[in-house]
């Protein structure tokens, strides 16, 4: 693997220009020809599925009579499942390179990427310990497994939605959308710490709650170390000590990037037995393919620069055991 710089010190940033001057800048290339056919296919289905709902409309309105907002909604409704099919090829093409290109990535960070994944047990103890929110059914993606260095690392992307309403207005909502990250730590805590954002645990008038109870564990509320931060997140932790240790500004400063390179927002975490567990509202991420082959490339680099954040925060934490040993 060629180097473009070391990668939070752990393992070597893949070069962009080498991955596209190899294998996968070939296989880009023979894309090419199944992208156009794919961006023609989907523009003839949109031409065609204008053409049917304007005529389906003309006819409700003239030779049914059918009242105007009938037919406005019917037209909507018809028109956004006609659109969707429709967007069918121009989607499949775009998976297939995102697929290439997050596999190739992979391969130069030494890790496994698959885009159909199940949920793990980072994501169990994030629900267990009430960071993701109640819902109905969950969907997950974009699975990354691997070693910074010889730090364990896992990443999944959840989708989680819940049924609201009744009748013709039962819907499914969005819920939260966003990673769920695993970075192992180089030894077992003492106790089980949990960062949220302020006021995330609330007493029903609104103050904070002095303790919680989650996982069944009862966790105690524990002042931030620095000021600065009290009003951006909140600390429960069943050992005070290792808590403050383990959250100090650095660490606080790394999340806040961290949550600034995904895009994301009310980042929590979880210190656990062994295990670093992230939870990180953000949009669909790691969405490296795109129908214009001029966009593969800035895609790429910022992929890469997302795991450099993340292998930059797993050095940090596990930098305070190595200090000590």
């Amino acid at each position: 693997m060629k180097g473009g710089g070391k990668l939070a010190e752990m393992i070597e940033r893949p070069d962009v220009d080498a991955l596209m001057a190899g294998p996968l800048g070939n296989w880009l290339d023979g894309q090419a020809i199944a992208r156009e056919a794919a961006l023609k296919a989907t523009n003839n289905r949109r031409f065609g599925v204008v053409l049917v709902v304007l005529v389906l409309a003309v006819f409700a309105l003239i030779l049914f009579r059918i009242e105007l907002g009938t037919v406005l909604a019917g037209t909507f409704f018809v028109g956004a499942a006609g659109w969707a099919w429709a967007e069918g090829p121009k989607r499949k093409a775009i998976l297939a390179v995102k697929i290439g290109i997050n596999d190739a990535i992979a391969e130069a960070l030494g890790m496994e990427y698959h885009h159909d994944c199940e949920a793990g047990l980072p994501f169990e103890l994030a629900k267990a310990c009430r960071l993701v929110p109640s819902h109905d059914r969950a969907s997950f993606e974009d699975s990354w497994s691997g070693h910074f260095g010889e730090i364990p690392f896992m990443l999944h992307e959840a989708h989680l939605e819940e049924r609201r309403g009744s009748g013709k207005n039962r819907r499914w909502v969005t819920v939260f959308r966003g990673l769920i990250m695993d970075v192992g730590y180089t030894r077992r805590f003492h106790g089980t710490t949990l960062l949220v954002r302020d006021n995330f645990f609330r007493k029903i008038w609104g103050s904070k709650k002095d303790s919680i109870k989650v996982a069944g564990l009862t966790l105690d509320y524990a002042a931030m170390v620095h000021p600065d931060f009290e009003d951006i997140y909140d600390i429960y932790t069943s050992d005070q000590t290792e808590a403050r240790y383990l959250i100090d500004p650095l660490y606080v400063e790394q999340l806040i990037a961290l949550e600034r390179s995904y895009e994301g927002q009310d980042a929590a975490t979880i210190f656990h037995e062994g295990h670093l567990v992230i939870a990180l509202k953000s949009g669909n991420l790691f969405e490296s393919g795109s129908i214009d082959a001029s966009d593969d490339r800035a895609r790429m680099m910022r992929t890469i620069d997302q795991f450099e954040n993340l292998a930059r925060l797993a050095a940090m934490v596990n930098s305070r055991h190595a200090a000590q040993t």
